[in-house]
């Protein structure tokens, strides 16, 4: 596994909600309101993010250059004029990829946990 630079690994771990909006915002750019919608859709109802974590979180990202915010609008009759839509910038995307990297080791560890006590 190559080496994680210093910049990405101290964005880790990732809180959870960060790492629900960058998984969300990996597929394309969205507003606010529709990334919380997502989050829940993908997470059957289990994670709920309340205007305050959500704009608070992208708020954060923003600051530390993981998100950017979009120029590109929608067609006028599909869009509200006081929306503003995200993607994730170079750096969150590598982010993004070293936490799904580290998640994946914790899981790959735990499942051989869990294969090593059952035939032990």
């Amino acid at each position: 596994m190559p080496k994680t630079p210093a910049r990405i690994k101290a964005q880790l771990p990732l809180r959870p909600a960060v790492f629900h909006i960058l998984v969300v915002l990996a597929e394309g750019e969205r507003h606010g309101y529709a990334i919380k919608q997502e989050v829940e859709k993908r997470t059957d109802g289990v994670v709920k993010m309340g205007p305050g974590t959500l704009y608070e979180s992208i708020q954060r990202m923003l600051d530390k250059g993981l998100l950017e915010e979009s120029a590109h609008r929608p067609e006028p009759e599909k869009d509200q004029a006081q929306r503003r839509y995200y993607r994730l910038s170079k750096f969150g995307r590598a982010v993004l990829e070293a936490e799904v990297t580290r998640l994946g080791v914790l899981v790959e560890n735990a499942r051989e946990s869990l294969l090593g006590a059952r035939t032990a």
